[in-house]
C-alpha cells in the first residue's frame, strides 16, 4: 500500500508528481509550487528525490517525463485514496445519520422522542423521562438538537420503522376539444376519480408542454422540501413519464426536469440534511428559509425549465 497521506511530505511528493503528469514534458516549477502551495525550490527537491527513485525522467531543462513506474506508483497511491475516500463517506459519515423532525412539544438535546408521519411531514414527540418507549411506538430517535413545540428538531440513533399509510398518484386524460365529445363512461370514470380523491390538480388542457413541465418542475421542487429527494424521485418519475407520454412529448425531458427538481430543497430546513446544519448555529428560523428560499425556487424553476426546453427539445 502507497500511503501518501501518512505524512505531509508523502502527500506533496504525491501532488507534484501528478501536476508533472500533468504537464509534461515541459514542467513549470513554479507553477507546480503555486498549485502545491510550496516553494519552488521545494519542488526542485521533490523532483530530484522523483527522478533519483525513477518515478520521473529528466529530459533536458525543464523537460521531464513520469516513468512507467511512476504511473504504476500514482494509480496506486490514487486508488489508495480514493478507498479512504470511500471508507470516509460510506463507513463513518454513512452511518452518522440525522434527520429533521417537527417538536410536537419541547424537546432537550438527547431526549428519547417518538417518530411518525403527519401530513407529510415527520413528527418527533418527547418520551417519558424513563425514555422507554410504549408498545404503540413504531419508531424512535435520539434528539441532536434542542426545541420548542413546532421547530425544527435534529434527530439521530434510529430504531424500529415509522408507520406510513401510502398514498395514492393517478394520472387521467382529459380529451381536447377538437377531438370531439368522449364517451359516457368515460366521462363517468373521471367524475368518480375526482370525487373519490384528496386532490385534483388539472394541468396540460389550457397549458403548452413547456408550461406543463414548468409545473412538474414545481411540484417535485415542493415535494423535495418535505420529503428527501430519493422520495421525491420516485414518487414523481412515473407522473412525469406518464405525462409526457399523455402530451407525446419527449419522455426524458420531463424525468430531467424531476431529477433536477428534487434536488432543490431551499425553502425548508427539513427538505436536506445541510439546511438543518446550519439552522441551529446560524440563528435562522423556519421562515428565513421561506424568504430567500421562495424566490430562488421560482428563478430555478424558470431558468432549468427554459434551459432543459432548449438543450433537450420537448
Amino acid at each position: 500500500m502507497v500511503d501518501v497521506l501518512a505524512n505531509k511530505r508523502a502527500a506533496t511528493r504525491f501532488r507534484v508528481l501528478v501536476e508533472i503528469a500533468e504537464r509534461q514534458p515541459a514542467v513549470s516549477q513554479g507553477e507546480i509550487a503555486e498549485a502545491v502551495g510550496v516553494t519552488s525550490q521545494a519542488v526542485s527537491e521533490y523532483i530530484r528525490d522523483l527522478v533519483d527513485d525513477g518515478l520521473v525522467e529528466k529530459q533536458g531543462r525543464s523537460r521531464y517525463r513520469v516513468t512507467t513506474e511512476g504511473v504504476d506508483w500514482t494509480l496506486q497511491a490514487a486508488a489508495d485514496v480514493r478507498r479512504f475516500s470511500e471508507h470516509v463517506t460510506d463507513d463513518v459519515l454513512g452511518s452518522v445519520q440525522e434527520d429533521a423532525a417537527v417538536a410536537t412539544d419541547t424537546i432537550a438535546e438527547g431526549d428519547t422522542v417518538s417518530l411518525s408521519m403527519r401530513d407529510g411531514l415527520q413528527h418527533a414527540t418527547p418520551l417519558d423521562p424513563d425514555g422507554e418507549a410504549a408498545e404503540t411506538e413504531a419508531a424512535t430517535g435520539v434528539a441532536t438538537t434542542d426545541a420548542a413545540a413546532g421547530e425544527v428538531v435534529g434527530v439521530t440513533g434510529f430504531e424500529g420503522v415509522i408507520d406510513l399509510d401510502p398514498g395514492e398518484v393517478r394520472v387521467l386524460q382529459v380529451p381536447s376539444i377538437r377531438s370531439g365529445r368522449p364517451d359516457d363512461d368515460r366521462l363517468d370514470d373521471l367524475a368518480d376519480a375526482c370525487d373519490g380523491a384528496d386532490l385534483v390538480v388539472a394541468s396540460g388542457g389550457v397549458l403548452p408542454p413547456i408550461g406543463v413541465l414548468a409545473v412538474l418542475y414545481l411540484v417535485t421542487a415542493l415535494l423535495t422540501n418535505v420529503i428527501s429527494n430519493n422520495a421525491s424521485v420516485v414518487l414523481m418519475i412515473p407522473v412525469a413519464f406518464e405525462a409526457a407520454q399523455q402530451l407525446g412529448v419527449n419522455t426524458f425531458s420531463f424525468v430531467l426536469a424531476v431529477t433536477f427538481a428534487a434536488s432543490t430543497a431551499f425553502m425548508t430546513p427539513v427538505g436536506y440534511q445541510t439546511n438543518l446544519f446550519v439552522y441551529g448555529p446560524g440563528g435562522y428560523r423556519f421562515t428565513d428559509y421561506l424568504r430567500v428560499g421562495g424566490p430562488l425556487q421560482l428563478i430555478f424553476t424558470v431558468v432549468t425549465t427554459l434551459g432543459i426546453a432548449f438543450f433537450w427539445p420537448l
